[in-house]
């Protein structure tokens, strides 16, 4: 790989170990094998390089995503089995070998305020990420219900968010994927009433 290369495996390390905030530019040099003059001919500044390492971790992410909810959810299948298989293997996923990358998502949300560039990326990633879940949880084809997928979508992602985040707090008392579908299945049982009067109306 070239310098530039380097510098971008360098930082995308650094992010998953110390964090976004806590990685210093000496720590991306020595992580990297590269001079510290190299950040600034290549990229600038070190914020500028740990934001497209930030880029490029989404990709890993998504693909770590993708690993961990892909599984025996087959289709045409019983939608809570399936629910509680998906969410069975996400919760397992936070304490995997790639929990520094989970983690990490974490720490980006609350830096978003004071960055906006980051901000505008990751908003930018919310709706595939949503019509994404939509498929795998619904399997809602986006190009054929965009509406429903959207919808759906945005529900799943907020939950899967919800929790990412009451896992990292405490493991321990995290709610287990059999919790979780226990309580979509309640919500769904007292929502159906109102859909129906509705329609009827």
């Amino acid at each position: 790989m070239g310098n530039r290369e380097d510098l971008i495996a360098g930082a995308k390390r650094c992010l998953i170990e110390k964090g976004y905030a806590r990685t210093t530019a000496r720590d991306i040099a020595a992580a990297s094998g590269v001079s510290l003059a190299a950040i600034g001919y290549h990229f600038g500044s070190k914020d500028a390089l740990m934001n497209q390492a930030v880029y490029e971790s989404m990709g890993d992410w998504g693909d770590e995503v993708q690993r961990a909810l892909s599984g025996d959810g087959a289709p045409g299948g019983d939608p809570l089995r399936r629910f509680e298989s998906i969410m069975e293997r996400t919760i397992a996923a936070f304490g995997g070998e790639n929990h520094g990358l989970w983690a990490a998502q974490l720490e980006l949300v609350s830096l978003l305020p004071q960055h906006e560039e980051l901000r505008a990326f990751l908003a930018s990633v919310q709706r595939p990420a949503a019509e994404g879940l939509a498929e795998l949880f619904l399997e809602i084809d986006p190009e054929r219900d965009p509406a429903a997928a959207a919808a759906a979508g945005a529900v799943l992602h907020a939950l899967f968010i919800g929790v990412m985040v009451k896992w990292f707090m405490d493991p321990k008392q995290a709610l287990s994927a059999h919790e979780l579908t226990e309580g979509v299945r309640i919500l769904a049982e007292h929502l159906a009433p109102a859909r129906k009067s509705r329609a009827g109306a």
